[in-house]
């Protein structure tokens, strides 16, 4: 078993470069198999994610070559095959897939798909937009099986918006026949990157990024070519950490856009920041301001920062409030903060936390992607040797976080358990 052993307390300088986005790259993947021809990823991060995606890609046939955070996905002998429950349950966004096969096959057949486990997170939105096109789904044990004779374009209200559901039905949707409108749309830049890919392979999406999209049917999908988008999730992280330890820590590769709610946040907070083009140069305060964060969809204060920002919230001189609206499952690391020394009071989805506490070093585990982030950050600050189980979720989302943390100051290693 793989731990993270962290030393903590160390200021940290120099630079850390953002890589392209995981949850841009887990549908950018799947997207490409609606190409008849070749399609080019550059800025593709090397995670445990990427690579499950690569093995249903091959289950399928598709041939990939990924070299030097490029990767070309050839499509042309692609077969519709069952995504078999030993690849589907490695991450949350194998479904996809059902949007990509339905869309280019009118036929799916995946078992239900994995990930953290942040709460519920039902498909039931995917599931009725691909109804809308004229899909019958059906469920076998924990297969989902989705076949249509003719997809058609329709008009699709989303309850939530939700990114994986938008998303899902645009890949369904862009072979359908006529239009397909998707009503309250998520707006998150992920979205925006794959409609992008999809467009450069011939598809007529226009919206995306705004609380409807328009798909206007295509019957071919050939060669595409799209840069993956920095990953906000990590340079927030980042972030969150450089306004605790850093003495001019440098961030590049952001898109400041991305992380506008962050950012504002960290100010309201006290925090330095220098801003320039696509770089943060940034440095921990003597002190923080308490304050009140809420999750909300983009681009509001995104889910996936919550968890580390609340690391930095034990250190704020008062009490601040963290509420989570999106994922009622986003307390896993509080019993690990409150075990470090953090005063932390939880009522369903809402901490309280009391500032300013010092935390100290132990045994903690990752319950999730963004718990183990936040245990990272934890670690980092926290006096003495903190030992973190469980670090398969955090590779599966954090490319060379060990090496990137390591050259700008920290004491992180793995080590075999």
């Amino acid at each position: 078993m793989k731990q993270l052993v962290i030393e903590g307390q160390h200021k940290l300088s120099g630079e850390i470069k953002i890589s392209g986005a995981k949850n841009s790259v887990v549908a950018l993947i799947p997207a490409a198999i609606l190409s008849d021809d070749e399609v080019k990823l550059y800025n593709v991060p090397n995670i445990s994610d990427t690579k499950a995606l690569i093995d249903i890609i091959e289950l399928l046939n598709g041939k990939v070559t990924y070299d030097d955070e490029v990767m070309i996905i050839n499509s042309q002998n692609i077969e519709n095959k069952v995504v078999p429950e030993n690849l589907s349950k490695k991450l949350r966004a194998s479904y996809y897939f059902m949007g990509a096969l339905l869309g280019k096959f009118h036929y799916a057949e995946i078992y239900f798909p994995g990930g953290c486990n942040i709460g519920s997170r039902p498909i039931d939105l995917h599931i009725n937009g691909f109804k809308k096109l004229g899909a019958e789904v059906y469920i076998e044990g924990n297969k989902y099986i989705i076949k249509a004779d003719k997809l058609k374009g329709a008009r699709i209200y989303l309850d939530f918006a939700s990114v994986g559901a938008t998303i899902n039905i645009m890949l369904a949707a862009v072979k359908a026949e006529g239009t397909t409108y998707i009503s309250n749309a998520a707006k998150e830049p992920e979205i925006v990157n794959v409609a992008t890919l999809l467009n450069n392979m011939g598809a007529r999406v226009s919206g995306a990024g705004t609380n409807e999209i328009k798909i206007e049917g295509v019957s071919k999908l050939s060669s595409g070519v799209i840069d993956v988008i920095p990953d906000r999730i990590e340079a927030g992280t980042y972030t969150i950490i450089g306004a605790l330890l850093g003495q001019d820590l440098k961030i590049s590769g952001i898109i400041e856009d991305h992380i506008d709610a962050l950012l504002s946040k960290l100010r309201e907070m006290g925090v330095n920041m220098y801003i320039d083009k696509n770089s943060i140069i940034i440095s921990s305060p003597h002190e923080f301001k308490p304050i009140n964060i809420k999750t909300l969809v983009f681009p509001g204060f995104a889910t996936d920062l919550g968890q580390p920002m609340s690391v930095l919230l034990t250190q704020a001189d008062g009490i601040s409030i963290f509420e989570e609206t999106i994922y009622e499952n986003r307390m896993g690391h509080v019993k690990y903060l409150q075990k470090m020394g953090a005063n932390i009071k939880v009522n369903d989805r809402t901490a309280i936390i009391i500032g300013k506490t010092p935390l100290k070093g132990t045994e903690v585990s990752a319950t999730d992607l963004r718990a183990g982030a936040a245990m990272v950050v934890a670690g980092l600050i926290a006096e003495g040797k903190t030992t973190i189980n469980d670090i398969e979720h955090i590779l599966r989302g954090y490319e060379k976080i060990v090496e990137k943390l390591q050259n700008v100051g920290a004491k992180i290693e793995v080590i075999e358990s």
